[in-house]
């Protein structure tokens, strides 16, 4: 149990707010040393892993996190000033180093994801996804072969994935110079392989599906990037998008990406799901309908 709050599924415990609090700013104080700040960092944090995963509204909080307007303000000013990429970058090395890779990965995988927006969502930064009759935005994420984020873009569903592709690509040139090359599905294919060899002198690699193959398959050395959309769409925040902002969207999604990192550091291992379990036999479900 936490040594704060109010012991929520998503609050961070204590060896995981060990990994998190190193890696946010000082507090900001004025020229005369100033008042100390009034809530909590740690109660700051799990308030934020509480609406990302719950997928309530700001005003929504419960009673016994700082007020929202506050937690809002540390939101806003941790995705200005940089705080959440360079703790989500943080945590993603040393979850590679825990698995024996270097810190900066040498291979990535690209995919896009198009979600439904609330009808809060300004009009100009959404669109319609004709292919997968969706309307919202798009989600394009870059990532290593661990699953791990390396970049991530969000637009507007209409953008083309050879369209959309172009900036998250370009970021993990210039974040990630080791990415030699990048493998996608089939519609990244076409002049975004030229502009990748030619712009940037990487290899983007298109994965076919196989001759004849029918329904969904996974696909071999994209599968990782594919459970990362299912990692982020366990959170219901990100189950549609809310936020007026891309840029938001995609501060969201780090903040996702951050639990799900300092839960991996700390158990030691990836998660595994519990297995299928064995429905009751005949007898078992009369004896339990008799004790009702």
């Amino acid at each position: 149990m936490n040594g704060v709050g109010g012991g929520y599924p998503s609050d961070l415990a204590d060896e995981q707010w060990a990994l998190v609090e190193p890696l946010l700013p000082p507090a900001r104080v004025g020229p005369k040393g100033g008042r100390r700040e009034k809530h909590p960092r740690r109660r700051i944090v799990d308030a934020i892993f509480y609406m990302v995963r719950t997928g309530c509204a700001w005003r929504q909080l419960p009673k016994d996190f700082p007020p929202w307007p506050t937690v809002y303000w540390y939101f806003t000013w941790w995705h200005d000033d940089g705080t959440v990429e360079r703790i989500h970058d943080a945590l993603r090395g040393r979850i590679r180093e825990a698995d024996d890779r270097g810190v900066e990965p040498s291979t990535g995988l690209i995919d896009s994801q198009s979600v439904r927006t609330a009808d809060t969502v300004p009009a100009a930064t959404r669109g319609f996804d004709a292919d997968k009759k969706v309307k919202g935005r798009k989600r394009f994420i870059v990532t290593d072969t661990l699953g791990l984020l390396l970049a991530v873009h969000v637009v507007a569903a209409s953008i083309q994935d050879r369209d959309g592709a172009k900036r998250p690509l370009l970021w993990t040139h210039l974040d990630h110079p080791g990415v030699r090359k990048v493998w996608a599905d089939q519609g990244f294919a076409g002049r975004l392989v030229d502009w990748a060899a030619t712009i940037l002198g990487r290899e983007l690699e298109i994965v076919r599906k196989s001759p004849g193959q029918r329904g969904f398959q996974v696909q071999p050395k994209r599968w990782a990037v594919e459970r990362t959309f299912s990692w982020l769409t366990a959170h219901r925040r990100l189950a549609r998008d809310y936020e007026t902002s891309p840029a938001h969207s995609e501060t969201m999604i780090r903040w996702a990406m951050i639990g799900v990192m300092v839960r991996r550091l700390t158990r030691g291992r990836p998660a595994a799901r519990q297995g299928l379990r064995p429905l009751p036999q005949a007898a078992d479900w009369h004896s339990a309908r008799t004790l009702v």
